[in-house]
């Protein structure tokens, strides 16, 4: 009996030990902050968009995800590692990004996400890459022309985890509210006339109406979207990284070259 409970002991003990040494090393992981991660790894794993023209999308023949995002995400592993390339991109949506972001699946979030207070008690941001503002994306010959216009019976359709349902409901609260997993699947559900308008950022919705000129994009904006890339919570050693490379990126002029290569325009 008594070499039993010896060897549950020994048991017990060994099983502690381990649970603690593994305890240790997520623990050191964690305090090495995002850059050691990324340099061990020999790569830097991006949450972005797959399904937002001129940000990102990915092309299903080439399986390649293309738009502003991704070169800004390529410029951020250029500084870290020397090389663009040395990148993997990770699909998100606007619900699973930040989960994503705090689990570690990404070394960071650069898919169209609004900075906003709210977010900022979860993770941190870089400075603003990116302007933007809300509008609504309706079909060509819609009556509908400013937030004001949409009634009882409009039904506007948005991405499920966005902030544009949050706003969208302040500014037209009488207006019925769809939310998708996605703007793809709202676009589509947009096109099949399930709703009288689409909701989101305005860079985002002039590549939906690129894509399908039956729809066009209303000309006023009722909020101010600035776009930031997330990371993890107090690693300002990256944050530094990251703003770093968009202060290059503007003082060099390579960012109005990226900007105006996916909007169309030059920068305001």
């Amino acid at each position: 009996m008594k070499r039993w409970s010896k060897a549950i002991g020994i048991a017990l003990a060994a099983a502690l030990f381990v649970s603690a040494l593994s305890g240790c090393v997520k623990q050191a992981s964690e305090e090495e902050g995002t850059i050691a991660k990324i340099k061990k790894q020999g790569k830097v794993i991006a949450g972005v968009k797959y399904d937002l023209n001129l940000f990102g999308l990915k092309d299903p023949a080439t399986g390649q995800v293309q738009g502003l995002d991704i070169d800004i995400a390529k410029r951020v592993a250029k500084k870290v590692l020397g090389d663009e390339n040395a990148i993997e991109f990770m699909e998100v949506t606007s619900k699973t990004r930040i989960p994503m972001l705090k689990n570690g699946d990404i070394d960071m979030i650069v898919a169209t996400m609004t900075i906003t207070e709210e977010r900022k008690k979860e993770i941190d941001f870089s400075d603003v890459y990116f302007k933007a503002g809300q509008s609504l994306l309706v079909p060509a010959d819609s009556p509908l022309n400013s937030i004001k216009d949409l009634t009882k019976d409009s039904k506007v359709l948005t991405a499920k985890g966005s902030t544009s349902a949050k706003n969208v409901r302040e500014a037209a609260p009488d207006a019925q509210i769809l939310e998708f997993e996605n703007y793809a699947e709202a676009f589509t559900a947009l096109k099949a006339g399930q709703g009288s308008a689409l909701t989101t950022d305005n860079a985002l919705l002039y590549g939906m109406a690129q894509q399908d000129n039956n729809f066009r994009v209303l000309d006023e904006t009722f909020t101010e979207e600035p776009y930031g890339i997330g990371i993890r919570k107090g690693d300002g050693e990256f944050a530094q990284l990251i703003n770093d490379t968009l202060k290059e990126l503007t003082d060099s002029g390579e960012y109005a070259q990226i900007y105006e290569k996916w909007i169309g325009k030059k920068p305001n």
